[in-house]
């Protein structure tokens, strides 16, 4: 009968209504008899039925106002507790004015004050006890009777509280502590929880209270203290998840689809950068910006961000048809944008193309994203490289200085740092040449357009990044494949390395290379191991890491500077400039020329020779271009 009853998904709104007003006329009724001491003969004499009709209706009526019936009974929480006070005090209310309206006009009231107080009193208990025993019905038997999963929350704040108060809805759910920094808290009981201090020993206060899963509540809590929890409940071998930031909630509710697992992300990022949102608002607030590789990872969040200082129009250049469709209905759903929005498909190896692109919309601004970037498919094709990022880059500068356009930041990466495969050099080149295009003065002018160029390291999460695919082996049950024991990696999530994009563009005068304070290097084989912990595994036991070898073109340790290479500090203390050997224009040009024609003729060897004449410092690593080295030094 009972399991039968909890199997009710919801019940009718009049069979509440008809339990609230039951309820209600047996406050009432109870209310006189306390007030007359029992005595029959003296309620019936009260205008006991008046009474009670009048107590009853008013509280349908307070009931029909604040939604009290609307509630859904088995997720109880603390709002519906002030919501039965309140519309029972409305309730009450309502009989005082009449019955004060009655004692001025008539000079005797209907009902006395006193029942009114203590038919509220009973009615508030009544009504707020029923409900928490069809909660408590529910959970026992919905859940079973049997394995109950203990849960700690951290941070006892409003955010923490509505956490507990979600989670609490679930079977098999029991909440059995808060966990808090703030000392001032802890020892305290919020809701029937107790506050402990979240930096006593947390693994072992986790072991000892039996706890399975820990959720972090706190907003905008710091990356560090972020990780040193993870990695204590990691000991503990409790699962940790994440509640989102406020703004994300759904109208302002918190659900329990949105209390997710703890990202990699999470953990590898940093805490939130501040840039100068008055100085980018003036570099690009009602300009006409230019984006290539819009559709790309860095390329889209480049759209998303520009969009928030009110430029005159953004041009979106991709030739990824799926790509611009996709970024195209996110934009057009986002109906706060009012900014007229360009959707160009083109290639930008295709010079007619751009040109056409830059003779109906004249960009003021451009922010070059579009390249070839993965490692091992370029060392297979280094023409499609070389004609991707050299050609493609040297048609958008040549025709943003043909067009007059103000700014070109061209965003790099750090394999084009000592580069050990085609991918890196052939964005050197690009460097390279955008740095001597900025020098050359014609008829004694200096160029019309400031070419900048932006080197940052891995993003956490773009396309085709070491992150998506350990998520994808992990799910698969492994094994995770790491390609060297030793192998790092810098890495900056896309919001931060874009933002430094727009500071960094803002600020520069033409010709620099501005590189980003990547923090500290990771090492993939301890990302793995994380990553395999934080979906609940044990490495090495659960799931399998397996080492496959360096793939074609990849280093061990990527570099943000060249040997030769010192920096300059700017006011912004995570943009720095490097101090790099200039090159003359025409000898970079022409050797671009002859890279270029290669390229067309597909003479991969002769190719990636000459590229290795113009970039010195480009010497092969697991590939079969190391040939062309050996034979440098003999």
């Amino acid at each position: 009968m009972l399991t039968r009853f909890t199997n009710i998904k919801i019940l009718p709104r009049w069979i509440i209504i008809l339990i609230d007003l039951g309820l209600s006329v047996f406050a009432a009724s109870f209310a006189y008899l306390l007030r007359f001491n029992f005595d029959l003969v003296s309620v019936y004499n009260s205008n006991f039925y008046t009474g009670v009709a009048l107590f009853v209706g008013f509280s349908f009526l307070a009931s029909m106002i604040t939604g009290l019936y609307a509630g859904i009974i088995r997720y109880t929480g603390l709002e519906d507790a002030l919501r039965v006070a309140y519309t029972n005090a409305l309730a009450a209310l309502l009989v005082v004015v009449l019955n004060t309206l009655l004692i001025w006009q008539a000079g005797h009231g209907i009902v006395p004050y006193s029942v009114i107080i203590i038919a509220f009193l009973v009615s508030v208990f009544l009504l707020l006890t029923y409900r928490l025993l069809v909660k408590w019905v529910f959970a026992y038997y919905r859940g079973g009777r049997g394995y109950v999963k203990n849960m700690m929350i951290f941070g006892a704040g409003q955010s923490g509280q509505q956490t507990r108060q979600i989670l609490s809805r679930e079977p098999n759910v029991r909440i059995v502590g808060f966990l808090e920094d703030d000392v001032s808290k802890v020892g305290k009981v919020l809701n029937g929880v107790r506050i402990y201090n979240a930096k006593d020993d947390l693994k072992l206060l986790l072991q000892l209270l039996g706890v399975v899963e820990l959720v972090i509540s706190v907003q905008n809590l710091v990356v560090e203290r972020k990780k040193q929890l993870v990695d204590a409940a990691i000991a503990a071998r409790v699962k940790v998840r994440n509640v989102p930031p406020v703004h994300k909630w759904i109208k302002g509710e918190l659900s329990i689809q949105q209390i997710q697992e703890v990202n990699i992300e999470d953990l590898l990022g940093r805490d939130a950068i501040k840039i100068d949102n008055y100085y980018v608002q003036s570099e690009l607030e009602n300009k006409r910006i230019l984006i290539t590789g819009a559709a790309g990872s860095i390329g889209s969040e480049i759209v998303r961000q520009v969009m928030a200082f009110n430029p005159a129009e953004v041009i979106l250049f991709d030739q990824s048809e799926t790509g611009i469709f996709n970024i195209q209905a996110e934009l057009v759903s986002r109906h706060e944008i009012t900014t007229p929005v360009q959707y160009v498909i083109g290639d930008i190896t295709n010079r007619d193309r751009l040109k056409g692109c830059f003779e109906q919309y004249r960009p003021d601004i451009i922010f070059h994203a579009a390249a070839y970037k993965h490692v091992p498919l370029m060392e297979g094709n280094p023409t499609e490289a070389v004609l991707c990022n050299v050609l493609g880059t040297r048609n958008l500068a040549e025709l943003a200085e043909e067009f007059g356009t103000s700014k070109f930041v061209y965003i790099s990466t750090d394999k084009a740092v000592n580069p050990t495969n085609v991918m890196g050099a052939s964005k050197r080149i690009g460097e390279m040449f955008i740095q001597s295009l900025n020098n050359v003065k014609v008829n004694g002018n200096a160029t019309k357009t400031k070419f900048i160029t932006t080197r940052f390291g891995n993003v956490l999460g773009s396309n085709g990044s070491v992150i998506p695919l350990f998520k994808e082996q992990i799910a698969h049950g492994g094994p995770v494949t790491v390609t060297h024991p030793e192998i790092t990696r810098y890495f900056m999530t896309i919001p931060e390395a874009c933002q430094l994009v727009l500071e960094a563009g803002a600020m520069g005068k033409g010709g620099e290379i501005f590189i980003f304070d990547m923090g500290e290097s990771v090492r993939i084989i301890d990302l793995a191991e994380k990553m395999i912990q934080l979906s609940g595994f044990k490495p090495h036991q659960d799931i399998d890491i397996v080492f496959t070898g360096l793939r074609d073109g990849e280093k061990l340790y990527e570099e943000l500077l060249a040997s030769a290479e010192d920096t300059i500090p700017t006011y912004h203390k995570k943009i720095l400039i490097a101090k790099v050997s200039e090159h003359p224009f025409f000898q970079v040009n022409k050797a671009v020329e002859d890279i270029i024609d290669l390229a067309m003729r597909e003479s991969d060897l002769e190719l990636v020779q000459r590229m290795k004449t113009l970039v010195p410092e480009f010497k092969s690593n697991s590939s079969k271009y190391e040939i062309l080295d050996s034979k440098q030094v003999s």
